[in-house]
């Protein structure tokens, strides 16, 4: 099975979007792209601020609601804790194919 990944992205207008995909750069093209959320259509373009690695779709899908229930402050949280080189280690492990 493979992996999925729970990301958020910053907006232009400086929000931020909480999604999930188990291809992050396809994800991030598309949503640059205006086609990967009505959200971040009009708020391009956007930036990958955090992401975390899942075992499985549904495992992706609850911590994706889980994230969305927390406040910016929160999530900011999140984002300002991970370590410097995280995105390294998200594109080593980069499935080929998906969502």
């Amino acid at each position: 099975m493979p992996l999925c990944y729970v990301y958020m992205v910053q907006c232009a207008d400086g929000t931020l979007y909480t999604g999930w995909t188990n291809s992050l750069p396809r994800r991030l093209k598309a949503h640059n792209a205006g086609r990967g959320a009505k959200y971040t259509r009009s708020r391009r373009p956007v930036c990958l601020v955090w992401a975390e690695q899942l075992p499985s779709p549904s495992d992706a899908l609850r911590r994706e609601a889980a994230i969305k229930r927390l406040s910016r402050a929160q999530k900011l949280a999140l984002i300002t804790a991970l370590p410097p080189n995280w995105q390294e280690s998200i594109e080593k492990e980069e499935p080929q194919h998906g969502r």
